[in-house]
């Protein structure tokens, strides 16, 4: 009788205990990939400064936090791990690079930034507050088709390609996959033929009008809920790079494509 009282007493208290046990677990891995979060950060702020040296520090750093936090804890999905590894190896050959000029280094790290937040945020991420730049680059995109506009198209274009490339690992691990596989293939279309774009008005003003509502939806999508007030400075942040940076990303890589066709023996 005593034997039965006690286990039905071990019972009782096993299960009062648990619901705890597993609320602090969680807490903990909260807690532990907002660390990581708060690291990529740091890392960005000092590639803003041209302290290269210190980001790639950072990023070591990064690493051992990161193997003490998932190490026997399965915190993220395998699509969550996939990202952040592969944005964080990205971040440290751009940081440990000699010849990556300073606009590259900073898209890595941004990219490798929005993914941790994409990661340790409910809310808002980070990546949807791109909505604007975007969207507005897009919008010239198409002005340059209306007018024919050769440069200014491949231009524009390069810079959406720019910013689509910051942004996508992240979106990749909030919205479906088979809404981001149509989105890439009406990409890689134009993309691959800009020239049959610009030579076919209505068809092309088609195609790039369907470019523009798909990346609409997207942003609506994930912008539903309000964004956390305490990442609006992160946010301002991050958009202020990349609008300073895109215009001369998007037109060196333009250029640079020019200058091999007027020299394909080079």
């Amino acid at each position: 009788m005593r034997t039965k009282t006690f286990f039905i007493a071990l019972i009782l208290s096993i299960s009062l205990i648990l619901p705890y046990m597993v609320i602090a677990n969680t807490d903990d891995d909260t807690a532990s990939i907002n660390k990581l979060d708060e690291i990529s950060d740091e890392a960005l702020q000092m590639v803003k400064l041209h302290r290269y040296d210190e980001a790639q520090r950072i990023l070591n750093y990064f690493s051992n936090q990161f193997v003490v936090a998932t190490g026997g804890n399965q915190i993220l999905t395998s699509d969550e791990l996939r990202a952040v590894t592969a944005s964080h190896n990205e971040a440290v050959q751009a940081a440990a690079s000699i010849n990556m000029n300073h606009e590259d280094r900073l898209q890595s790290f941004t990219k490798f930034r929005l993914v941790m937040d994409t990661v340790s945020t409910s809310n808002q991420p980070l990546w949807a507050e791109m909505k604007n730049p975007i969207m507005s680059v897009l919008g010239e995109v198409k002005g340059a088709a209306e007018m024919g506009d050769i440069d200014a198209f491949h231009q524009n274009f390069n810079s959406f390609l720019a910013l689509y490339d910051i942004i996508y690992p992240s979106i990749k691990l909030d919205i479906d996959s088979e809404r981001i596989q149509q989105l890439d293939t009406r990409i890689k279309y134009v993309d691959q033929y800009r020239t049959q774009v610009l030579e076919d008005e209505e068809d092309s003003m088609q195609e790039l009008e369907t470019l523009a509502a798909d990346m609409e939806e997207i942003f609506e999508e994930i912008t539903e809920d309000e964004a956390d007030p305490s990442l609006w400075w992160v946010i301002i942040s991050t958009g202020s790079i990349i609008i300073l940076t895109l215009s001369y990303v998007g037109w060196r890589k333009y250029k640079g494509g020019k200058k091999k066709e007027n020299n394909p023996e080079s």
